[in-house]
């Protein structure tokens, strides 16, 4: 019985060792993941909030604001 248990316990760690040989082998070098793209900053002229230009909320004079309620604020 103890003999079929060592040999159990080896046969599975065989199959782990040959899955790892086969696993690094197969795939192809990884190549290190590009940062994002750098976005423009805009500074909100209410409150002076940097933040995305895609995030922030245009007026009508052109100038970005960092919500509806700021744009309110400054009349544009």
């Amino acid at each position: 019985m103890k003999f079929l248990v060592l040999f159990a316990v080896l046969f599975i760690a065989y199959l782990v060792w040959r899955n790892d040989r086969v696993d690094r082998g197969g795939e192809p070098p990884r190549t290190p993941r590009q940062p994002p793209a750098p976005q423009p900053m805009v500074s909100c002229p209410v409150c002076g909030l940097h933040l995305p230009q895609a995030d922030a909320v245009r007026g009508g004079d052109g100038r970005f604001y960092c919500s509806q309620e700021h744009r309110l604020r400054a009349g544009a």
